[in-house]
C-alpha cells in the first residue's frame, strides 16, 4: 500500500469514526484504535496517541455547536472535568507499564460495554424534578430545547457523578478514548440529565480529558505525525457533520448499527489480546 493510499484510507475511516462519536457521545476513539491496530497494523500505543488527538478534534468540532444550540451544560461539564482530568493523567502514566495485550483485553471489554450502552433504552426526563441542595448551590440546573419549547431539568447525585468521572478519566488515559460511555452513563443514569444533554455535555468534556493524557503520550514519543494528522482531520470533518445531524435527526437506527460495529471490533480486540497477537 502506498503512503497516499494509506493516508486517504485513514482519513476516510476517521470521518466515519468522528461522525459516530459525535452522534452517540462515545467519542471517535472507540473506532479509531481498533481501526488503526486491526486494519492498518499500527502499534497499539501509537494508535492510542493518534486517537487521543482525534478525540480533542471531536470535542472541539462538536462542542461549539452543542453549546450554541443550548444542549450542552457547560457548568456541569467544567465541574466534572476536574475529576476526569485527574483520572486521565493517572491512566496515561499507568499505560507505560501495562502490556499491549492487557490493554487490548481491557479495551475489548470497554467496547462491549459501549455497544450495550449505545442501544439500551434511555430514561425520559420528568416534567417535575426533585430539588437538590448541592446542584442548586452550584447552579447546575438548566434547560434544553425540545420541539415543545425549553424543557427544565434538575441535576441529581453530584458526588456519585464526580466519582464515576474519575474512573472515566483513568480509562481515557489508559486506552486513548474519550470514555464517553461512562460519561454518558454517569450523567444520564446517576445525575439524571436528559439523554441529549448527557451526550452533548460528554462531547464537550472529552477534549479536555484527552488533552491531559495526550501530553504524556507526546512526551513518550507516541504521537506520529504521519498517522495523527489524517486521523485528526478526518475526525474533525466527521464530528462537524455528526453535530449537525444530532440536532435534527433521530439516531436510533444509527446507534443500532454503531453497536454492531463496535461489538465486532471488541471481539477482535479480545481475541488479539488473549492470543497475544496484537
Amino acid at each position: 500500500m502506498t503512503v497516499l493510499a494509506f493516508t486517504l484510507l485513514l482519513a476516510l475511516g476517521s470521518v466515519f469514526a468522528g461522525m459516530l462519536g459525535a452522534l452517540t457521545g462515545l467519542g471517535g476513539g472507540v473506532v479509531i484504535v481498533p481501526l488503526l491496530t486491526l486494519a492498518f497494523g499500527v502499534d497499539l500505543r501509537y494508535a492510542i496517541g493518534a486517537s487521543l488527538v482525534s478525540v480533542i478534534a471531536t470535542s472541539s468540532a462538536s462542542a461549539a455547536a452543542y453549546v450554541r444550540e443550548g444542549f450542552a451544560n457547560v457548568r456541569v461539564g467544567m465541574l466534572l472535568e476536574v475529576a476526569t482530568t485527574i483520572g486521565a493523567l493517572i491512566g496515561a502514566f499507568v499505560a507505560g507499564w501495562v502490556s499491549p495485550s492487557t490493554i487490548a483485553i481491557l479495551f475489548g471489554l470497554v467496547l462491549l460495554y459501549s455497544a450495550r450502552q449505545s442501544v439500551r433504552p434511555h430514561r425520559h426526563v420528568e416534567e417535575v424534578c426533585p430539588p437538590n441542595a448541592l446542584s442548586a448551590r452550584l447552579r447546575l440546573d438548566s434547560t434544553y430545547p425540545t420541539a415543545e419549547g425549553e424543557q427544565t431539568y434538575c441535576v441529581q447525585r453530584v458526588p456519585l457523578g464526580f466519582t464515576l468521572m474519575l474512573g472515566a478519566g483513568v480509562l481515557s488515559g489508559l486506552l486513548g478514548i474519550g470514555s464517553g460511555a461512562l460519561k454518558v452513563l454517569a450523567m444520564d443514569q446517576a445525575m439524571r440529565l436528559p439523554f441529549k444533554v448527557s451526550t452533548t455535555t460528554s462531547n464537550f468534556m472529552i477534549g479536555v480529558t484527552a488533552a491531559a493524557s495526550a501530553g504524556v503520550y507526546l512526551q513518550r514519543g507516541y504521537l506520529d505525525p504521519g498517522i495523527t494528522m489524517p486521523v485528526m482531520l478526518g475526525v474533525l470533518v466527521g464530528a462537524t457533520l455528526g453535530a449537525k445531524l444530532l440536532v435534527r435527526a433521530h439516531v436510533h437506527l444509527l446507534r443500532t448499527v454503531f453497536s454492531i460495529v463496535v461489538a465486532a471490533l471488541a471481539l477482535q480486540m479480545l481475541y488479539k489480546g488473549i492470543t497475544g497477537t496484537l
